[in-house]
């Protein structure tokens, strides 16, 4: 009998990521993404944004975590600017629609997350309580959250790296007396159980994106408040230290990043809001196809090849919207197996 092995020279392998260069005929098994890709020779097709499932409840400055085909949301805004209104829901996506899953133990919003954890080993940290900020850390299971290490530093608007075992938290906006006045530039590392205390970044930002694992992490544009500056500068973290990356196309904050260090999205934000899409090889930005609906204070899952948005909003109007994301290598197709 023929196999794939003797007619094209290799077997199907199973991989953690795509390759990066592609061979005629090629197929593999994306155990990240939990798909089967194939190459397809002669095929150009461009990065292009597809909507899915609306979220039940809109909300900004949420968390969100896992897959394009196995995505988290949880936390964040029902309000407005003036009015905000913390939330404590959680919702799990299957490829196309969401539901409800456990609700987390205390609501917040402005809430960061390891963001390549999974819709079963989730990390949420820091965010807004009443009146300040929080140190609070919670683990999700697949069905309920339930208290982990706290922070050594309470804040909000953080980003995230990692997972719930080797989690990343960067950043973010401390609160004195009621109003916040400090962008910073803290790192903590997070083991399971406890955090650590980390070496800090370059650059004070709040409201960045975060991509990557605990040990090759990456710090994407955000906001200086000290000098209101939104910024370009990206940082690239390898486990101990923080180094200079390359600069975003645009200026941006309060948008969405998801991905690797070496394999990045990010998209949306501030000013604008933006529909802008960058995508990061480990050394520098290109521009891509923009999101279908411009807007802020989202979340993102997933990977460059198969990632997630949703929720957002302008100001007054949390988002329920849904996009997934898949680049256009001029050769492959994603199969979808059933």
């Amino acid at each position: 009998m023929s196999t794939l092995k003797g007619i094209q020279g290799f077997g199907i392998q199973n991989r953690s990521s795509d390759p990066t260069t592609f061979i005629t005929g090629q197929i593999w098994y994306n155990s990240t993404d939990h798909a089967f890709r194939l190459t397809v020779s002669g095929t150009n097709v461009p990065d292009a944004w597809a909507t899915g499932g609306s979220m039940s409840t809109g909300r900004r400055f949420l968390g969100g975590t896992g897959t394009q085909s196995a995505g988290l949301a949880f936390g964040g805004d029902t309000g407005n600017q003036t009015s905000p209104r913390s939330s404590a829901l959680t919702e799990e996506y299957n490829g196309s629609s969401w539901t409800n899953g456990g609700a987390l133990g205390t609501g917040r919003y402005g809430i960061a997350s390891a963001i390549n954890g999974t819709q079963s080993a989730a990390l949420a940290f820091g965010g807004v309580l009443p009146g300040n900020n929080t140190k609070k850390t919670e683990e999700y299971d697949g069905s309920s959250w339930t208290n982990g290490g706290d922070l050594n530093t309470g804040a909000y608007y953080m980003a995230g790296a990692g997972t719930q075992t080797a989690g990343l938290a960067f950043g973010g906006l401390t609160i004195n007396g009621g109003s916040p006045f400090d962008s910073n530039t803290n790192t903590e590392e997070y083991n399971g159980s406890s955090w650590t205390t980390a070496n800090v970044m370059s650059n004070r930002r709040y409201t960045s994106g975060g991509a990557g694992t605990q040990t090759a992490g990456l710090a994407v544009g955000g906001r200086n408040r000290d000098n209101n500056t939104t910024l370009t500068a990206c940082e690239q973290y390898d486990g101990t230290n923080w180094s200079s990356g390359g600069n975003l196309g645009n200026a941006a904050y309060k948008g969405a990043a998801f991905g690797t260090q070496t394999a990045a999205v990010a998209c949306s934000g501030l000013p604008g809001p933006q529909s802008r899409t960058e995508l990061y090889d480990g050394t520098s930005w290109r521009s891509s196809t923009t999101i279908n609906t411009a807007r802020a204070y989202l979340a993102g899952a997933g990977s460059q090849t198969a990632g997630l948005i949703f929720g957002g909003g302008p100001q007054t109007t949390p988002s329920t919207a849904t996009e997934e994301f898949e680049t256009g290598n001029p050769a492959t197709r994603t199969l979808t197996v059933t």
